[in-house]
């Protein structure tokens, strides 16, 4: 018998042995040449890899994983195995999949299955839930983020899947962006991108309205203040949110155009500074120690341990004595809701 034989649909036996869970079978298809890469389906190149991934038969995907040539992985035209994971919420399949070297970025399978990345369609079906396993896996092995992802950790009062990027991706300061010469990992974490950074200011500068929620974050875990002192921010932030910005800079220094927003919105009572015109010289002080030894490295490491200075002033110099804004809003409408309006409404804003 050909042991490649086709159905009608395509299906060959080693797919269909694979989806069922066969694994005896799937081994002896294999051992009598069964080819693992012969597509599978007439509307995308489905393989046998794909049924094992896509129902969690974990022992004959890992079998069809060292047989199946990797152009499936990241190759024009096909669709990684991850996507069919994630579909099925098959979290072991992803965790196989990606400790064996498959990328978390795959392809772009706009074209094929109208997705983007397998983290996208992770967010995708969990919108209304706390993340997927499936999404704490690929954001965990470096999956790039676009626009849309950060919509889902940034237009929202759930901090949950900010913290957790937060907890795998380093923010690097902006002249190593510009000068294009940031590691790709440091400490351990993936360091975000230059087009990762642009996307993630322009999200946040659109949802101004979530900022108690991500402010604080975003800043404790090293993002460069006066990256969000554009206008829009000065002029759309609630006012406890704006002192919380405020109190990471110098504002006795900000630009005539900041100002001139600060006046407005004082004389217009819509905002009330918990601070002095001038700043203090403490405060001065350890903007200087955040600017020497940078932000990243003070927010996120024990740096400041070493340094020759009084227990006391450790939390100080890391801004720990500053208050967050509280979100005080009313529920939000769903999450799909607020995506499909950024999608109509948002502005690019050009920060770095």
């Amino acid at each position: 018998a050909n042991v490649n034989t086709q159905a009608a649909d395509l299906a060959t036996p080693l797919l269909i042995a694979s989806q069922e869970g066969h694994r005896a079978c799937v081994d002896f298809l294999l051992d009598h040449g069964a080819d693992p890469n012969t597509a599978c389906s007439h509307d995308w190149p489905q393989l046998p890899i794909h049924a094992a991934a896509e129902f969690g038969h974990i022992g004959i995907l890992r079998r069809l994983i060292a047989v199946t040539d990797r152009v499936c992985d990241r190759g024009d035209g096909m669709v990684s195995p991850l996507y069919v994971a994630v579909h099925s919420h098959q979290s072991q399949s992803v965790d196989l999949l990606l400790r064996e070297g498959y990328s978390p970025d795959a392809q772009d399978c706009t074209h094929i299955l109208g997705i983007r990345s397998p983290l996208s369609f992770a967010l995708c079906c969990t919108s209304n839930k706390t993340h997927s396993e499936s999404v704490r896996l690929l954001v965990a092995a470096g999956a790039s983020l676009s626009e849309e992802d950060w919509i889902y950790a940034l237009a929202t009062d759930k901090t949950d899947l900010l913290k957790l990027i937060l907890e795998h991706r380093w923010i690097p300061r902006p002249d190593a962006l510009t000068r294009g010469c940031s590691v790709s990992r440091h400490r351990g974490k993936s360091v975000l991108t230059l087009q990762e950074v642009r996307e993630l200011l322009c999200v946040a500068l659109n949802q101004v309205h979530f900022a108690a929620c991500w402010l604080p974050l975003l800043l404790q875990a090293g993002l460069e203040p006066p990256l969000l002192l554009q206008p829009h921010m000065l002029e759309q932030a609630d006012s406890e949110v704006l002192n919380y910005l405020l109190e990471f800079v110098n504002w006795s220094t900000l630009s005539p155009s900041l100002k001139l927003v600060l006046d407005r919105r004082r004389a217009e009572k819509t905002w009330e500074p918990h601070f002095d015109s001038v700043p203090r010289l403490s405060h001065i002080c350890r903007l200087q120690v955040r600017s020497a030894l940078g932000p990243d490295r003070l927010m996120r490491t024990d740096v400041v341990q070493q340094l020759p200075v009084p227990s006391p002033l450790h939390d100080f110099l890391r801004f720990r004595d500053i208050p967050a804004a509280s979100y005080t809003h009313s529920p939000p409408s769903p999450l799909s809701d607020r995506i499909q309006r950024y999608r109509n409404t948002h502005q690019h804003r050009h920060v770095l």
